[in-house]
């Protein structure tokens, strides 16, 4: 599929049932997307940056309205999850599972953001004016806390899963990310066996 393709496909992805976006919007949409690609750099391969932005964009769209917003979020996501040699797709089910992709989201012991991230993690790095509702800030964070799990379990999903959340010894939560994962962000298998 080329980029044209690709693109129409999003634009089409992006309008409710009932309106179709005018050609400025249209055009907009366009545009900004093949500057998203163009600057993803966290992808090796244009092709592959435009097929998995228009993937991801259309599964993320019922948690996020706007196409640009979608699209710079993805990107985002994608350059933190591979900075901290993460697949990208169990970053979005981390994200969906912790806060539904609301970057204000505040959980009842204080976690913040995203991937809700405790504001500890600002003083053990020391960084304490960090902002954990910046969307940059708090991906990078709370991949890399999830790639120290992971290190930490040699690579066990399930038990990572449940020390990122603090559950250590209960799959609940990472039961919960496996469904979420597997229902909405799938591309390619992971190792969820112990």
């Amino acid at each position: 599929m080329r980029a044209a393709a690709l693109i129409g496909l999003l634009i089409a992805l992006a309008a409710p049932a009932s309106a179709q976006p005018d050609e400025a919007e249209r055009e907009a949409l366009r545009s900004f997307l093949e500057s998203t690609i163009s600057g993803a750099d966290s992808f090796t391969d244009r092709y592959d940056a435009e097929v998995w932005l228009v993937d991801m964009s259309s599964r993320l769209a019922r948690f996020v309205d706007d196409p640009q917003q979608r699209l710079q979020l993805l990107r985002q996501i994608h350059a933190a999850a591979t900075a901290a040699e993460l697949p990208p797709e169990l970053v979005l089910a981390v994200i969906e599972v912790e806060s539904h992709f609301d970057r204000f989201a505040v959980s009842r012991v204080g976690a913040q953001g995203m991937m809700q991230v405790m504001p500890f993690w600002k003083d053990e790095i020391g960084r304490p004016d960090d902002n954990l509702t910046d969307n940059l800030t708090n991906l990078e964070y709370g991949c890399r806390i999830l790639q120290f799990y992971l290190q930490r379990e040699k690579g066990r999903l399930h038990p990572a899963l449940a020390r990122y959340n603090g559950s250590y010894g209960r799959r609940t939560y990472s039961d919960k990310v496996y469904r979420a994962w597997r229902d909405h962000w799938r591309t390619e298998p992971l190792a969820w066996l112990e």
